[in-house]
């Protein structure tokens, strides 16, 4: 095995890179290679460098860590990956199952340090391999299916391609899907309907609320009990959107969010 781990860290903020990179300069292995701080510069960074290990942020502007992976399982060579993360420890119990491994912020030196030395095994062992289908697992629990799916839609005459996570929610309505994203309502493919939805996003965090909409679990701001049984749902887009949940429909949503 080659000593030296070219290694990319992956964070918005610039004094958690300088702590990262500080830190990692105790270890004589470790090379960084590149730093990114955002999404489209950490892809074109892990594309270009082909780094053995990346140090990835969850939270970011824009696109998020699971972005930046699921790109990077598109590549040819897959990089080891840490994630480095805010998330408590009940948010990340996901994460943990899986063979990838995890670093919450402030990052400590001594779980830093077990990291490597699980980092070095698995490059002595040539294990990059499995640690990519362990990947694919851990996209798949999050949410998240490897490779490209996107949501055709309509805008000023031409179609646009949105990523699931964009969308908020689908509402069907005059005989037509239309997605709702944080700031705009679009028609989609005049072919489009909430059943075919549903199956392309088997994975994604959708669910069928009633018999006319479908929405993104990871974006409901606010639930609450509604009459008849019925939930009423508050969606994360700009005009605050109410969605009801029927009430044949409440305790499949309760256990989806694990009420």
């Amino acid at each position: 095995m080659n000593n030296v781990i070219r290694t990319i860290l992956v964070d918005d903020e610039l004094p958690a890179q300088d702590e990262l990179n500080y830190l990692l300069s105790s270890h004589a292995d470790i090379d960084v290679v590149g730093i990114a701080g955002n999404a489209a510069d950490a892809v074109e960074a892990i594309a270009v460098k082909q780094p053995d290990l990346v140090f990835l942020d969850i939270q970011m502007p824009g696109r998020d860590g699971f972005s930046v992976l699921r790109d990077v399982m598109a590549m040819e060579r897959h990089p080891l990956v840490i994630f480095v993360t805010a998330f408590d420890e009940y948010a990340i119990r996901a994460f943990e199952e899986n063979a990838v491994d995890y670093i919450l912020k402030p990052v400590d030196t001594r779980r830093l340090a077990d990291s490597l030395d699980r980092v070095r095994k698995r490059l002595e062992a040539s294990e990059t391999r499995e640690s990519s289908e362990v990947l694919r697992r851990l996209l798949a629990g999050a949410g998240i299916k490897p490779g490209v799916t996107r949501i055709s839609v309509e805008h000023g005459g031409r179609n646009i391609l949105l990523s699931p996570r964009e969308i908020v929610y689908f509402n069907y309505e005059n005989r037509r899907v239309h997605a709702g994203t944080r700031d705009n309502l679009y028609p989609c493919a005049c072919d489009a309907t909430l059943d075919r939805l549903e199956e392309r996003l088997e994975g994604f965090p959708f669910f069928r609320a009633n018999r006319s909409q479908l929405v993104n679990l990871a974006l409901v701001r606010t639930y609450a009990p509604w009459f008849n049984g019925k939930y009423v749902l508050t969606m994360s887009d700009r005009a605050e959107t109410e969605i009801t949940v029927s009430k044949a429909r409440v305790r499949a949503f309760k256990d989806a969010m694990e009420l």
